[in-house]
């Protein structure tokens, strides 16, 4: 086996090109880079990160997107495949509590020391501890046996029959929910709510989620969440410039106007100035819809044509606010408060396509761990409120100022901070038509394509693209799915691929749960 930074047998180096510098994309060069290969990775924007990049205004800095980071250990392993130590590269901090959760008045602080977790449940809901041990053991059995399955290339048919993948099955609790599989261990409805929450990292509703991402709780609790100083923008940051030091070429503000097709092979892209540039293989790290709609002639589609992503499920969307304010707050790095009727707003959201009056909403103060954020003495606060997507019957342009006042008479009804409006400096507003306009996201879809059963493996764009030859999916988009551990999986899993098609061996790490 050759070490990082070897060509392998490939009789000399091949050339890969990624488009869009989102966290799929710069781990896809970190690890091809290392492997020898030369890497090019073309990004539109100014800026590496994608949905995980930040602004910065006026000494304050926002992360744009994903704010919690699990499963560490999947992280690590893009550094270790490459040679690197993801310590080198970034500064982390691990939560505790991980977060807290307000259920009409009642206020939980989750922490991933199990036994300061029951003690929590003891006070709110006595006599329901014991469904905590259930749900570690039962749940730690599932991530064991389906991380095989997340791990998995579907790229055809035979490999989705794999042997090795049929002791996953029993484990996917096909037919239920992810609620169904909490009520399991917690007897009490809002109990069981407060394990159910990460559904929404997938834009989905606990009502609606297939019963076997109930294991995201568990990641949680069990392997803890961490912070990265500077934000979790300094991921794929840290990575672009590992890349960098593997020899990957990282390209800013030159954005690729369309794929090169000979027949259905990809050969290269013809980026927006007009030039072409040729390669061996193609990584598209951009949002999968609008890739189809925009980096591909919708005539060489024969799978994913308009009128089939018009099919498909997504994500719903989010109404985001950052602001700068120029005091501190007495809050934790995390909170998330549900609706007062958490079922009618989910059902608003995800089931009826409309505004809902009664919202549920999320705070990150960051600020209480990561002074860099702001200037001394001052926050940088992110606020995100669950809406419907594009498809929903909201004109946005109306819609944001009413979504502002329920936002800020939310935060002073249920945190009791009624001053918020009067400290802010800095202020910036997304809406689910900024997520399409902005940062090209099909429908202002957030999470990317639903993980409803009939999206997921092998029924979602795979990872080896069956459009074409020569061409590569990373990011939420394709298999296993959205979230920062599953795109650096997908990232692994393609590159694994590409390295297979050139004949190259590499460094396999084994992840240890």
């Amino acid at each position: 086996m050759r070490g990082p930074g070897s060509n392998g047998s490939n009789g000399g180096q091949k050339k890969v090109i990624v488009i869009g510098g989102g966290p799929g994309g710069v781990a896809s060069a970190l690890l091809l880079a290392s492997r020898g290969i030369d890497v090019q990775l073309f990004e539109k924007q100014e800026r590496i990160g994608g949905r995980t990049a930040a602004h910065e205004i006026d000494g304050y800095r926002f992360d744009i997107g994903p704010t919690f980071l699990m499963m560490k250990s999947l992280l690590d392993r893009i550094f270790d495949e490459a040679g690197k130590k993801s310590e080198d590269y970034l500064d982390f901090v691990r939560l505790d509590p991980m977060y807290e959760l307000r259920f009409d008045d009642e206020v939980f602080r989750a922490s991933d020391n199990n036994e300061r977790t029951k003690e929590e449940i003891e006070r709110l809901f006595p006599g329901q501890s014991g469904g905590l041990d259930r749900f570690l053991k039962r749940e730690k059995s599932r991530l064991k046996k389906l991380l095989p399955a997340f791990q998995h290339n579907f790229s055809s048919p035979a490999k989705s029959l794999s042997p090795d993948l049929i002791p996953a099955l029993p484990h996917l609790s096909l037919g239920t929910t992810v609620y169904d599989n909490l009520k399991k261990y917690f007897t009490d409805e809002k109990l069981a709510l407060l394990f159910s929450f990460q559904s929404k990292y997938l834009g989905m509703s606990a009502w609606e989620c297939p019963g076997a991402f109930a294991m995201l709780s568990y990641m949680e609790h069990e392997h803890g969440i961490f912070h990265t100083q500077g934000g979790l923008c300094e991921i794929p940051a840290a990575m672009a410039r590992a890349a960098e030091d593997c020899g990957a070429k990282i390209h800013l503000g030159t954005g690729v106007k369309q794929l090169i097709l000979d027949g259905r092979k990809v050969s290269g892209v013809e980026l927006d100035n007009g030039e072409k540039v040729f390669a061996d293989s193609v990584v598209i790290n951009a949002d999968f819809a609008h890739a189809m709609t925009h980096l591909v002639p919708s005539e060489s589609l024969k799978k994913y044509t308009k009128e089939k992503l018009d099919s498909m499920k997504f994500s719903c969307s989010t109404y985001m606010l950052h602001l700068g304010v120029d005091k501190l707050y007495d809050l934790p790095h995390h909170t998330i408060v549900f609706a007062r009727d958490y079922k009618k707003n989910v059902d608003e959201i995800f089931k009826q396509n409309r505004k809902s009056n009664d919202i549920s909403f999320y705070i990150r103060n960051a600020s209480v761990t990561d002074p860099s954020l702001a200037p001394e003495g001052k926050s940088s606060i992110y606020i995100l409120v669950p809406t419907p997507n594009l498809d929903g019957d909201i004109d946005w342009d109306e819609a944001q100022a009413s979504y502002r006042e329920m936002t800020f008479r939310a935060i002073s009804d249920r945190l009791g901070i009624d001053d918020l409006e009067d400290h802010i400096e800095v202020e910036k507003a997304y809406t689910p038509k900024t997520w399409s306009s902005e940062l090209d996201i099909f429908k202002g879809a957030t999470f990317n394509l639903s993980h409803c059963l009939s999206q997921l493996a092998f029924m979602r764009p795979r990872n080896q693209f069956e459009e074409f030859k020569n061409c590569f999916l990373v990011g939420g988009g394709t298999h296993p799915g959205s979230g920062l551990p599953t795109i650096f999986e997908s990232a692994r899993i393609s590159s694994n691929l590409i390295s297979d098609s050139f004949g190259l061996t590499y460094l396999k790490e084994e992840v240890t749960l």
